[in-house]
């Protein structure tokens, strides 16, 4: 990555970019519980969480006749210049004092609406640049820069929220995208990347979702990952309540819980690139099992230290099971579909983990924290060994076959 000369030029701004997300997981439940009335503050921080990210999953399934045949430069860099516009809209409009929450969660969802696309532009100009066999070291680039800002990027928003308030947090985010977008503009332009094949227009503008659809291997693909980031949703709910309740911790506790998850996904996002010579589908599918396999000890009675070096362990396999899925999706769709096919990719994720947390409230509220999280555990444990039995199956009757 930093000896490739066009991707040299990207890594500043996606590591800016990135760290400005991480300050804004902090930011913006922050600033809504600031805007919002006492009594609804519960309601507008759900609200303004699922605007900054919901809305780029209807972005990637209602734009693909638009976005599609565009380039990946393209793709990244108008995201980019919509969210450094919606995004430092807000900090103006609170100094005007024309700040509400409505506005503000309108802006949110303004911000995100072309997010999946315009990740999907950033994967796609890797894979267009670096040679197949590089293509899971350079996701495993992305995803730890990812892992390490989501860890820094909190530990930043805190002292400047309470040194400016969170709309200065907010407005350095919307600084951090009008970076990425000038890197889009000045210095990766969409001349400079290879020619692609020739395409017809009408297979350039397939949607994603369809192009996945007709492959048996990539739709079984997102539907692991559907299921994979869906059985973990609940854990987002579960833990929180675990920590505090059935194990009798301290907002420290919960703290560690998370430190060790974001040490071990640093870990892992650098382990990530020595995969390359492993078979992709089984490895994907062995971290799949691993995972819930080390998530098991969580829900259950068991030292402090054995649950946080196994939310540790966990960490370690998260950022290998993105960068290998990612990989697969490079190598099996067609150059010219790419985008489309990473956009479904991308919206299928973010509206994965949402719909998991939804359903961890009432299984939380009816069996409690530690039932929930061996229940997510058992859940991604069992989907890992039926996509293993597919794979086994699938290669068994592909040498019959031959």
């Amino acid at each position: 990555m930093v000896r490739h000369r066009t991707l040299r030029r990207l890594l500043p701004g996606f590591a800016l970019s990135s760290l400005g997300d991480g300050m804004a997981v902090v930011a913006v439940s922050w600033f809504a519980l600031q805007l919002a009335p006492e009594a609804d503050r519960g309601i507008w921080v759900a609200a303004a969480a699922a605007a900054y990210t919901l809305p780029g999953a209807v972005g990637a399934l209602v734009l693909g006749r638009v976005l599609g045949h565009r380039s990946p430069t393209q793709l990244a860099g108008w995201d980019a210049i919509v969210r450094a516009c919606a995004l430092g809209a807000i900090p103006i409009a609170y100094a005007l004092g024309a700040l509400n929450t409505w506005l503000y969660v309108v802006l949110l969802a303004a911000s995100s609406v072309l997010h999946s696309w315009g990740q999907a532009g950033v994967y796609t100009l890797l894979a267009r640049v670096l040679p197949q066999q590089d293509h899971l070291a350079g996701n495993a680039v992305l995803s730890t820069i990812g892992s390490f800002c989501t860890v820094v990027g909190p530990m930043i928003a805190a002292p400047l929220i309470v040194w400016g308030g969170a709309a200065t947090v907010i407005a350095a985010d919307a600084a951090t995208f009008a970076v990425l977008a000038a890197t889009f503009l000045f210095f990766i332009p969409a001349k400079s990347l290879p020619p692609l094949p020739q395409e017809s227009d009408d297979t350039s503008r397939s949607s994603g979702l369809t192009v996945i659809r007709r492959d048996t291997a990539l739709l079984g693909l997102l539907v692991l990952s559907f299921g994979f980031f869906f059985f973990f949703g609940p854990v987002y709910v579960a833990l929180p309540l675990h920590v505090s309740e059935e194990m009798r911790g301290s907002a420290a506790l919960l703290a560690a819980f998370y430190t060790s998850f974001g040490i071990g996904a640093l870990i892992g996002g650098m382990l990530t690139g020595y995969l390359s010579r492993w078979r992709l589908w089984p490895t994907t599918t062995g971290i799949v099992i691993a995972f819930g396999a080390a998530m098991l000890p969580i829900g259950f009675d068991v030292p402090n230290i054995v649950a946080l070096a196994s939310f540790a362990a966990a960490g370690v396999l998260w950022p290998p099971y993105s960068s290998l899925a990612t990989t697969l999706f490079q190598r099996s769709t067609p150059p010219a579909l790419l985008p489309q096919v990473l956009a479904a990719n991308s919206s299928v994720r973010v509206l994965s983990v949402p719909l998991g947390t939804a359903l961890g409230g009432p299984l939380v509220a009816g069996f409690g924290g530690g039932a929930t999280l061996r229940f997510a555990a058992i859940g991604i444990l069992l989907l890992g060994l039926v996509s293993a039995v597919g794979l086994a199956y699938r290669a068994s009757a592909a040498r019959r076959t031959t």
